[in-house]
């Protein structure tokens, strides 16, 4: 048999005609798929003279991806063994597991669940291979008569919707030929099969027992309300069990640290029906950690150079077709309020009326600011900041506590500067950005670049968004910090960088964005005048720092497990008698410290010490200052940490320094 030349992983090699890409791996039991010539193909794949290989390790992004897809498919074939009658959906990868859509007469129960998931092993015990094979478009249909959602899908062919895509229907068609992945065991025979473009594992038996099936729920068809509504069924799948086990630990300790649960128990926020979806109300001891944020990022913005600005709630519509939210963000804004129309007694108009939207965004009405008379270079940069109440249409599906919600403020700023200024002002921005998420607490993080892609959503021209995204990445690498590239991310009027910041358990969160817009000058003719007399369209910078306070509570919340540092706490020292005859001078201690500008509580409940000692611990209180007899009569306190930890007699002197040094030092404790 003749020899051809392959490259693997960047080494030339020769190797026999008809070599599959397992025999040249097959010496890695990791390796589950591989990337040849740049597209993810099975390692049933036989190789071409001249091909690059590189082998994709099952831990990889990539490899992950094809282990859970390839146990959704185990999954959708395990529901159909279990019930004929079930009609498949789309079944595509996502973070940290799958989902599989099915057209079923009942809702799954989670004992369904766990019968799916012994029907699963079995399959995957059986060592099943996944076999590829290419089929007409005449020949699927006939083929998958029965399955009216794929015979749907083979008419997208080529032709699919971003929304489609972003449902998970580009793992089922795309370009080119359609396939059909085939599940067959030892014997030869055909187990299963369905629409898919793959790749796949080599078989069942690398997926072990490391899978679980999460949870259902309904969903659209395609994502779309006006569809059939399906069930869902979420899963799990990783490289191992330990690997399993430490993301089921992973959710629940977020389970712990969730930020709706930690809401109600520390009467932080709420979000009441009457008001409606997604539009939360602070509490009380809510509303202390949203002013602290509200005067911190305030002062913040002062000290970089801002002026603060205050802009309406709502806006005509022009405004937003001048702006070009409207309609390219049509989509997640309002629907409009038409008001000032007037009617006769026989109904005719006498009057036309004028359409209203709620403000999605701040920067139109900023620009009306910097328009409202001549600007000099001078005057450049001109920051603009606002805390501005906005209004997004979020499906009622994606709306969650705080981090997903209808009505939110943002810490919203505009730059205005010439094309010369643009990049220290990016630079300016990040160091801003970094500073403030590190005295929240926040100092993992790396930058995402998202830029344009192909799709017909973005303006502008290819020397505007390339000069954009050169002014924004160099800002970026400037800062030593990880830049990761997000192709299509970008907004529709320019290129945007995010910080994505780890918590306290390794989950990543996007906080705070930095665009950089070429189109909105040019929309609202926005000039100044240049050194040379002639007349220049500023660039506009938008930047986010906690992106939105609701979303920024939420995360910490959940960073912080309500825990939070003194500085933020609603209560900072809880003053907590060990008997009714030693409130006053406990008063008199918590006076001292309210002086210094410390948020102070004394427990006058009618409650045993004991119970005042565990409530105290459940308000996760910072500091409690304890006093009985004997701290009295040395004018001491004891202090009771939130660790359980107790130190005894210490100076009020002394007490009151060492909690004015924590809240002044923003440290935790």
């Amino acid at each position: 048999m003749s020899q051809i030349p392959i490259t693997v992983a960047g080494s030339e090699r020769q190797v026999e005609q008809g070599t599959t890409a397992a025999e040249l791996f097959a010496d890695d039991s990791r390796v589950v798929v591989a990337r040849v010539n740049g597209e993810l193909r099975d390692l049933a794949h036989v190789l071409a003279d001249g091909d690059a290989v590189e082998p994709v390790d099952v831990a990889s992004e990539d490899g992950l991806n094809v282990l859970r897809h390839s146990c959704a498919h185990v999954m959708a074939q395990a529901v159909q063994q279990v019930n004929p009658d079930a009609k498949l959906g789309i079944g595509p990868p996502i973070r940290d597991g799958f989902y599989y859509d099915f057209d079923v007469a009942e809702p799954f129960t989670p004992d369904d669940l766990k019968k799916l998931e012994k029907v699963m092993q079995r399959i995957i015990n059986e060592g099943q291979t996944f076999v590829r094979r290419e089929i007409s478009d005449a020949d699927a249909l006939t083929e998958l008569a029965a399955e009216p959602y794929k015979c749907e899908l083979v008419g997208l062919k080529g032709g699919m919707s971003h929304d489609d895509a972003e449902a998970g229907a580009g793992v089922e068609v795309g370009e080119g030929t359609l396939t059909i992945y085939d599940n067959v065991r030892r014997d030869g025979s055909r187990a299963w099969g369905d629409l898919c473009r793959g790749p796949h594992l080599p078989n069942t038996k690398i997926l072990g027992n490391a899978f679980k099936l999460m949870r259902s729920a309904a969903a659209y068809w395609r994502g779309d309300q006006r569809n059939q509504q399906l069930q869902r069924l979420y899963g799990t799948a990783w490289p191992t069990k330990d690997e399993l086990k430490a993301y089921l630990d992973r959710l629940a300790e977020a389970e712990k640290r969730d930020h709706r649960k930690l809401g109600v128990e520390l009467d932080l926020y709420s979000f009441p029906d009457e008001i409606g979806s997604g539009l939360p109300v602070f509490h009380p001891k809510g509303g202390v950690i949203k002013r602290v944020m509200e005067d911190y990022v305030r002062q913040r913005h002062i000290d970089e150079g801002f002026l603060y600005v205050g802009t309406p709630h709502i806006a005509k519509d022009g405004l937003f077709h001048t702006s070009g939210h409207l309609p390219y963000y049509a989509d997640t804004m309002f629907p409009p309020l038409h008001v000032d129309e007037e009617r006769n007694d026989a109904g005719e108009v006498t009057k036309a009326g004028q359409d209203y939207r709620l403000k999605a965004m701040n920067c139109p009405m900023h620009n009306l600011i910097y328009r409202s008379r001549g600007r000099s270079y001078r005057e450049l940069p001109l920051r603009l900041f606002e805390f501005g109440s906005v209004y997004r249409y979020e499906k009622s599906g994606v709306i969650h506590g705080l981090t997903r919600v209808r009505g939110f403020a943002q810490d919203d700023s505009h730059s205005y500067v010439t094309a010369e200024q643009a990049g220290d002002e990016i630079r300016h921005l990040l160091d801003f950005v970094l500073g403030l998420l590190r005295d929240f607490g926040l100092d993992d993080f790396y930058l995402e670049l998202s830029t344009r892609d192909d799709s017909d959503k973005f303006i502008g021209s290819d020397e505007q968004w390339a000069e954009a995204t050169r002014i924004l990445e160099e800002a970026c690498t400037s800062t030593g910090l990880e830049l990761v590239p997000d192709p299509g991310g970008a907004a529709y009027y320019g290129p945007k960088v995010s910080v994505q910041a780890k918590d306290a358990i390794g989950r990543t969160w996007q906080m705070s964005t930095i665009q950089y817009d070429f189109n909105q000058p040019e929309r609202f003719e926005l000039e100044y005048q240049a050194a040379d007399g002639s007349r220049q369209r500023p660039v506009m910078i938008h930047s986010a720092k906690f992106g939105s306070i609701e979303r920024f509570m939420g995360v910490l919340v959940e960073h912080y497990a309500g825990a939070f540092p003194p500085w933020l706490s609603p209560v900072q020292v809880l003053g907590v008698p060990v008997a009714e005859d030693f409130e006053p001078y406990l008063q008199e201690v918590l006076d001292q410290l309210a002086a210094k500008g410390i948020r102070v509580e004394l427990d006058r409940s009618d409650d045993r010490f004991p119970k005042k000692i565990r409530n105290a611990s459940k308000s996760k209180v910072p500091f409690v200052l304890i006093a009985g007899g004997e701290d009295r009569d040395a004018g001491a306190v004891s202090f009771r940490y939130r660790s359980g930890e107790q130190k005894n007699g210490v100076p009020i002197a002394d007490a009151v320094a060492e909690i004015v040094e924590a809240v002044e030092s923003r440290r935790q404790v």
